[in-house]
């Protein structure tokens, strides 16, 4: 049994770490650098780094960000925002990224998911999904939260496996930043539909959030940013826990 992983999220604006409430209302969380370190030290199974505004301003990803957080950490690291290109995306991967987050991009342009994996492997490709609810399903937005494409989330998903995605980043928007737990309808589903791992991301407030999205959506691995960076749960803790409750972690 594979073991499930614990991802701590950066989500980065003008340098530095930031949070919010349902993609807005952010506030600052500390310096990247330090973050990413920290969070290494501490056990995490991996990194992901989001530029969550470079699509926004039209601006590729902060490489130099890239490579100062890399030479600190000594665990996988997903990097993201912006990234439009195969060139972009070797750029990342030779700054120290092991994978890249692609979600805009691929929504405009699905065939770089393919160009990608051909390229540089599907293990260094993750597709992110932002997902929200729409009545009786969830639609995909694209632009850092800020546009509905009106493509069904579990469709994309489905397609983002078939083009050789090796990875899903599934963010519920509907639940981000409110701590109020992962959206594990939309997990089950998202799980009963793919094949390639899902992190499950969107809502973690508690160890038992994260117990759940294991055991009774079958998340591969739970990602959160608040909780960590603000110290409301330690990564050793929950990995305690999660051990405790039957699932299988990598030690601290």
């Amino acid at each position: 049994m594979l073991t499930k992983r614990i991802i701590p999220c950066l989500d980065i604006k003008n340098g530095r770490t930031v949070k919010g409430v349902n993609f807005e209302g952010l506030r600052d969380a500390g310096d990247p650098v330090e973050l990413a370190k920290r969070y290494s030290e501490e056990g995490a199974d991996e990194l992901v780094f989001l530029d969550i505004t470079a699509t926004l301003e039209k601006r590729k990803t902060l490489v130099e960000l890239v490579k100062r957080i890399a030479r600190e950490i000594n665990i996988p690291f997903t990097v993201g925002g912006g990234i439009k290109t195969v060139d972009e995306i070797e750029e990342l991967l030779k700054a120290g990224a092991d994978k890249v987050s692609l979600n805009s991009s691929i929504v405009k342009d699905p065939a770089l998911i393919s160009r990608a994996s051909d390229a540089f492997g599907a293990q260094a490709i993750v597709a992110a999904v932002d997902a929200k609810r729409n009545e009786g399903s969830w639609n995909v937005y694209i632009k850092g939260g800020t546009e509905d494409t009106g493509l069904d989330a579990l469709e994309w998903m489905q397609e983002t496996e078939k083009r050789g995605a090796g990875e899903i980043l599934l963010t519920s928007m509907d639940r981000d930043g409110t701590k109020a737990g992962f959206d594990i309808e939309l997990l089950s589903k998202v799980n009963q539909l793919v094949t390639i791992p899902v992190i499950a991301s969107g809502g973690a407030g508690t160890v038992k959030h994260c117990i759940d999205a294991v055991k009774e959506a079958n998340a591969d691995a739970v990602l959160a940013a608040s909780i960590f960076h603000f110290r409301e749960i330690e990564i050793s803790d929950l990995k305690e826990e999660m051990l405790q409750a039957g699932i299988e972690v990598r030690p601290v």
